[in-house]
Order: structure tokens, then sequence, then C-alpha cells
């Protein structure tokens, strides 16, 4: 039997705090670092760095890089996903708009999806092909992967067999941690999920 252990962090706050922001590249707050440092202190059994290619989750990847002496691997497919017109603006002016359009998105995120957004189909499939294809690559380490709350949702999702249109019931706090553990015996393979930090 054979066990790769897939630690997915989300980073932390970044400059101009919480909002909508998918593919905006917004670097990290003071906060974001300290939140990340704090999720990442301790033991870091890492053997591997994976991350995403935006600056709220590269620069701490280069940042930990640095500590521990381990290049980081950089996968475009963990960019989070675009949210066309909702991109940069917070819950707040979305809902003076439309009242019910976060409650309509949450829902059904397929139905309700912001113009110009990402499909969720697209985003799903390239976030599976990732994680499948780092658990292959590094097949029995420990890696850590720096991503996004949309992006550790998808792999949820992937992981436990869920479907991807309830993505939105789960929620990921800014550097909240997930490990993800997956084991193979005789040609099966059984992935499960252990909440390390809900993040703050």
């Amino acid at each position: 039997m054979s066990t790769t252990t897939l630690d997915f962090l989300r980073h932390g706050e970044p400059v101009g705090g919480k909002k909508y922001r998918g593919q905006t590249d917004d670097p990290l707050s003071e906060k974001g670092w300290a939140q990340m440092r704090a999720a990442t202190a301790g033991e870091r059994p890492w053997t591997v760095l994976v991350s995403s290619p935006l600056s709220r989750c590269k620069a701490f990847a280069d940042w930990i890089s640095g500590e521990m002496g381990l290049p980081v691997q950089v996968d475009p497919r963990l960019a989070e996903v675009r949210f066309g017109v909702w991109e940069g603006r917070t819950a707040e002016q979305l809902k003076a708009r439309d009242p019910e359009c976060i409650f309509n998105f949450k829902r059904d995120p397929v139905a309700n999806r912001p113009e110009g957004a990402e499909p969720l189909a697209d985003f799903y499939s390239r976030v599976a092909a990732a994680f499948d294809d780092i658990g292959r690559l590094y097949a029995g380490q420990q890696v850590l992967v720096v991503a996004h709350a949309g992006v550790i949702r998808m792999a949820t999702c992937h992981a436990l067999g869920l479907p991807f249109e309830q993505a939105y019931r789960i929620n990921v706090g800014s550097a909240g941690m997930a490990r993800f553990r997956i084991e193979q015996r005789n040609g099966k393979r059984f992935d499960s999920l252990m909440w390390l930090s809900k993040g703050m």
C-alpha cells in the first residue's frame, strides 16, 4: 500500500480585504502573511511545494521555499476560478444591486454564474486534473499545495466524490488547511480528508 498526502493551504487575507477576487492578482496583506506563517509554524513535513501562479499564493510559497530549501512547482491549473463581472467586488456591493445574488449563486453556482465567469465544470475539471497529477507525480510523499478557497472546494468534491455544484456549501477560511490522503492498494484508490485548520 502507498499513501500520498496533499496539504492544501488557502492563502491569507490579500490587500483590499474580502471580495470576489478571482484571478485579480492582489498581493497578501501583512495580516495575510501573518496568517500563513502561523498556519505553517512548527513541524514542516513537506518534501514538495506546489503553488498557484497568483501572487497571494506564490509569494508565500517562495518564502517557505527559502525556509525549507525546496523548489516551488507552479501549476496554473491551481489558479482561482474567474469570477467575470464580479471580480474585485465585495458581497455588499453585489447585494446592493441584487440582494439575492450571493444566496442564489451559492445555492446553484451553475445556473447563477456571474457574467463572463469561468464555467464551473471547467474549473472543476482543471482542479481535479491537477489534484490527480500531483498525487501521481509525488506518490508516497507529503506535498504542500498553496492555493485558493475555490480550488480547495473543488479538490474536496473530487476527492470525496461530491457533486461540484455543491461546492459553495464548503467554507474555507483565510489560511485554512485541508489534508487529503490518497491511499492505493491492489489497484484501488481511497481518498480521505481531514481539516487541519479552518483558517481565520
